[in-house]
């Protein structure tokens, strides 16, 4: 296939678009930077010049591909108090997507999120889909992260309109070596304080999966997820983030210790908020459904291997 990514140089996308390659497809990838189009053209894709909000550049791009990921995100102004205009730019997209593809059959995919799905159980595909006891996922949340769930089920839906829609819940953590994501703030607070803390008991846990196992299951979904399809990328179902922090405290030679929830926000700052989650979950109907199965270090091994130990640069 001739696909389009969005976020093609980005963490996940740069393991998407190596995987995709390597399996024969032809991969065309938005830059915003020239940077960007230098590591795009360097892994040997295309290159379409633009942003999220070039909406007509996106549009064109989808009509001449036979699939599309989109997997970029404003992070940057989602984690610095823009979340809901984070989430109203990604359903722009989303929308113009769908309307290119409509009625085609081809495939679309969107990267989403688990945390915060079903706090202190088993998150599963099956929470927010329609005729569920669960009722819709996320349904307690509010603003910008309720925003963004409900984008998952505005791409899901597409479905109904002819494109082969899925959408590809990643969990908390996407781990490997160059992560610069939550882990990696974690450690680099434990780095500060002196301290390698959890919150409370630490007995919240983490759903986990490295990027590479990340990227295989993108593929999948690509070439033969079922329209309408929710997938998991879970490899481990449930870390307790204590764990997390113990490992991290061995490798930093600092003590471990709870840090009461009162003075969280103090300690973690705006990690706070997304370290005290509870958030396991499963992906066994992705593993039936596409045979997907993850041989990639899981978090605890994969910290174990020291590259987010690595002194930073000056």
């Amino acid at each position: 296939m001739r696909v389009f990514i969005t976020g093609a140089s980005g963490w996940i996308g740069s393991a998407v678009v190596p995987e995709l390659i390597g399996a024969g497809h032809q991969v065309v990838g938005l830059a915003r930077s020239d940077a960007s189009a230098a590591a795009l053209t360097e892994a040997g894709a295309e290159v379409r010049r633009g942003t999220l909000d070039d909406l007509d550049t996106l549009r064109g791009a989808a009509a001449e591909s036979d699939g599309v990921i989109h997997l970029a995100f404003k992070h940057d102004i989602a984690f610095s108090g823009g979340f809901e205009e984070a989430a109203d730019a990604d359903r722009r997209v989303i929308d113009t997507f769908g309307e290119a593809l409509a009625g085609t059959d081809r495939p679309f995919l969107i990267a989403s999120g688990m945390a915060g799905l079903a706090p202190g159980r088993l998150a599963t595909e099956q929470d927010g889909q329609d005729g569920q006891s669960s009722g819709p996922a996320g349904a307690h949340l509010t603003g910008g992260p309720a925003k963004r769930q409900a984008n998952a089920r505005a791409t899901v839906a597409l479905a109904d309109r002819g494109v082969r829609s899925s959408v590809v819940r990643l969990p908390p953590t996407v781990h490997g070596d160059g992560d610069q994501g939550f882990i990696a703030t974690v450690v680099a607070i434990a780095r500060e304080k002196g301290v390698s803390g959890y919150i409370g008991d630490g007995a919240n846990r983490w759903a986990a999966v490295h990027r590479s196992d990340a990227a295989h299951l993108f593929r999948l979904a690509l070439e033969s997820a079922p329209a309408g399809s929710t997938l998991h990328a879970v490899a481990d179902e449930g870390v307790p983030i204590r764990t997390v922090a113990e490992v991290i405290g061995r490798h930093l030679g600092v003590p471990v210790a709870s840090v009461s929830p009162d003075d969280a926000a103090g300690h973690f700052t705006w990690l706070a908020a997304f370290l005290g989650l509870d958030s396991p979950s499963s992906s066994a109907r992705t593993r039936e459904l596409l045979g997907w199965r993850p041989v990639q270090p899981g978090l605890v091994e994969d910290l174990d291997k020291g590259h987010y130990f690595a002194t930073p640069s000056a």
